[in-house]
C-alpha cells in the first residue's frame, strides 16, 4: 500500500509540497486507481485528497523607534560648503575696507581672527559690527581733545 508516487503526482498536480496532501483513508482504493492530474483534481472536488493549510509563522515585527543620523557625510560638506563661501565673502569685504583705507591693518587682523571664527553670521552682520567700531572710536576721538 505504498502510495508515494501518487503523493508526488498530486502534489505536482496542485503545485504545493508533498507534506499539505493527505488522502483520506476511506477513499484510499480510488487513489490508487487515479493515474493522471485530472484524476487527482476530480479526486479533490469529490474530497478525496485534501490539501492542508500553510503552517508558517508568526512574523516579528520589529519596532524601529531609534532614528539614525542619516547622511552624516552629506551633512558635514554642505557645513564645509556653506563656511567656506561665507569666509571668502567675509574676507573679500574685509580686504576691499582696507583698500579703500577704512580699517587699517591692525584691525584687519583682528576681523580675520573674528571670521574664522565664526563670530559673523552673515555680511550684514560684520557691517553692523565695523559700524559700531566706528561709532566707538569716534567717540574716543571726541573724548580726548
Amino acid at each position: 500500500m505504498n502510495l508515494r508516487a501518487k503523493k508526488e503526482l498530486a502534489a505536482k498536480t496542485f503545485g504545493v509540497g508533498k507534506a499539505r496532501v493527505v488522502f483520506v483513508n476511506e477513499r484510499i482504493e480510488e487513489i490508487k486507481e487515479a493515474i493522471t492530474k485530472q484524476d487527482m483534481r476530480n479526486l479533490q472536488k469529490e474530497g478525496a485528497i485534501i490539501i492542508k493549510e500553510v503552517r508558517g509563522r508568526s512574523k516579528n515585527i520589529k519596532n524601529n523607534k531609534r532614528r539614525s543620523m542619516g547622511k552624516v557625510r552629506k551633512n558635514v560638506n554642505r557645513r564645509k560648503r556653506d563656511y567656506v563661501i561665507l569666509t571668502r565673502k567675509l574676507r573679500r569685504f574685509v580686504a576691499d575696507k582696507k583698500e579703500k583705507g577704512e580699517i587699517d591693518r591692525k584691525k584687519m587682523k583682528e576681523l580675520r581672527k573674528k571670521i574664522r571664527n565664526k563670530m559673523f553670521k552673515s555680511k550684514a552682520h560684520l557691517k553692523d559690527y565695523m559700524g559700531g567700531l566706528e561709532n566707538e572710536n569716534t567717540k574716543k576721538k571726541k573724548k580726548r581733545k
